[in-house]
């Protein structure tokens, strides 16, 4: 798993912190950091919360929307420290799905993941991520697990499941402006 065999490599020269993980991860980074954010904003939170859980996806599509090489996390955060054993058992308690996961993904439509076509492609997973981050009730759910879908496939260059997050995360902004509508029109109604 490159995520160990990079945390491995730092711990060991001593610099193992978040930012220096996926620094190391290079462009994977991208993957990885929408696959553990978007879980994040999918944690049972109170209302609103999602404002504050969405934050760090849209630094990370808008990143990936200007091209940045991999993800570059805010000072504070970056410097984190990251406890390697910790980290290791986490992922090792995750191996059991990830690896029903790599024996249903596989490198696909490695046209998508061309450089060209990185800003596009951010640009998408940002307009996902802002519906994330609007407070809409009822409606984070759906742009978290589309952005969930895309990360993990960015991460195993599966082309297939990217544009199947893609699609998802279309219908949940779809769904998203539905109900911003449907609460504009029931608001007139009530004003007027």
């Amino acid at each position: 798993m490159p995520i160990l065999r990079t945390s491995r490599a730092q711990h060991r020269a001593g610099n193992l912190t978040l930012g220096n993980l996926l620094a190391g991860l290079g462009e994977r980074s991208f993957g990885w950091a929408i696959v553990v954010f978007s879980l994040v904003t999918m944690l049972p939170l109170p209302p609103g919360s999602s404002v504050i859980t969405a934050l760090p996806v849209l630094v990370t599509t808008l990143q990936m929307t200007f091209g940045f090489a991999h993800v570059r996390l805010p000072g504070p955060l970056a410097r984190l420290r990251v406890d390697q054993n910790r980290l290791r058992r986490t992922l090792l308690r995750l191996r059991p799905v990830t690896r029903r996961l790599e024996r249903r993904l596989r490198p696909r439509l490695p046209a998508l993941f061309a450089p060209r076509h990185e800003p596009l492609l951010g640009l998408g997973l940002l307009v996902i991520a802002f519906t994330l981050f609007l407070p809409v009730p009822g409606s984070g759910w759906f742009p978290a697990i589309s952005l969930f879908v895309v990360g993990v496939g960015l991460v195993e260059r599966d082309g297939a499941v990217v544009v199947l997050g893609l699609v998802l995360g279309a219908l949940s902004a779809l769904l998203t402006a539905a109900i911003v509508i449907s609460l504009a029109e029931g608001a007139e109604a009530i004003m007027g």
